[in-house]
């Protein structure tokens, strides 16, 4: 089938727990829009209850992308949801759809908004060469800081994602990374794209997040976490998210169930401050309000002629 009509489209930011799921939804129905997740758990199959991510029937009620799309083994990326993005925007268009952003992971929908530098193709000489090297993540990291000390004051000799892209550029074009990012400005990946950023009242977010807590605990957040690390380990970056690093420390018998209680509560809290600051700070924002103000103000972009 050919393209239908030009998709329009629009995200939706805010605070964990600030309903912006909900509004999506809502909003998603009445103008004719697919749904795209850009949430750093979400993303993964089998984290239902830590994720809070829409459920079985919410998920069938509107198409989304961005959701159940990793194993918990795997490490998602911007792009990741770049990806995404190509899959959700290709349907959208091509049914005469709509497409609406929403997540909390806000920096990835920055990513996208300001676009990335094209990374290069590496061989398998590269790749190879790479492997060997990173088996020793200090010693590697040292030697990328003496190559290129700009980009490497940014990232901690932990930080194995981001030492290995480092890495394979390097090996790959012989250039130190932040020469090769200069010769190769980013391409942004979302052009035309409207964010409104959702706000709520502070007390009403805090009710709402240790509401959210306690529905969790009461839905089998325990045994979910449980299972996870039996199939998964800790490794993964799945694993350290908020909800799960505190349900282990639950499950090795460090803290009681009110504790877990309390710290998921805590540390949602704390995210969503570092959520809001974020926001506030990195987007040039089309309009802020209320989920009954953004309704209105979304439906209007989304129906436009």
């Amino acid at each position: 089938m050919g393209i239908i009509a030009f998709m329009k489209q629009l995200a939706i930011i805010g605070s964990t727990a600030s309903g912006k799921s909900d509004l999506a939804l809502t909003l998603a129905q009445n103008c004719n829009a697919l749904i795209l997740s850009i949430d750093s758990l979400s993303i993964y199959q089998e984290i239902d209850i830590a994720s809070a991510k829409p459920s079985k029937e919410e998920l069938c009620l509107v198409e989304h992308f961005g959701i159940n799309r990793l194993s918990p083994a795997t490490n998602a990326s911007v792009v990741t949801f770049i990806d995404e993005y190509g899959r959700a925007s290709h349907q959208a268009t091509e049914q005469g759809k709509n497409l609406i952003i929403v997540g909390g992971s806000s920096f990835y929908l920055k990513s996208m908004v300001e676009g990335l530098s094209p990374i290069p193709d590496f061989s398998s000489d590269t790749l190879q060469k790479a492997k060997e090297m990173l088996l020793d993540l200090s010693q590697t990291h040292e030697f990328l800081s003496r190559i290129d000390p700009v980009s490497m004051a940014k990232i901690t000799p932990g930080d194995a994602y981001r030492i290995e892209k480092m890495l394979l550029i390097y090996l790959q074009t012989m250039l130190p990374p932040s020469t090769w990012f200069a010769l190769n400005p980013p391409r942004p990946v979302i052009a035309e794209c409207p964010v409104l950023d959702l706000k709520i009242e502070r007390d009403v977010l805090r009710q709402r997040i240790a509401l959210r807590t306690e529905k969790m605990i009461a839905s089998g957040l325990i045994d979910e976490v449980a299972e996870l690390e039996r199939r998964y380990g800790r490794f993964p970056n799945s694993m350290k998210a908020i909800g799960i690093i505190e349900t282990l420390g639950y499950l090795d018998g460090k803290i009681s169930k009110e504790e877990l209680r309390e710290l998921i509560t805590i540390h949602t809290a704390q995210l969503a401050k570092r959520q809001q600051t974020f926001n506030a700070n990195q987007f040039a924002l089309a309009s802020s309000g209320s989920s009954d103000e953004l309704f209105t103000i979304a439906s209007k972009i989304l129906q436009q002629p």
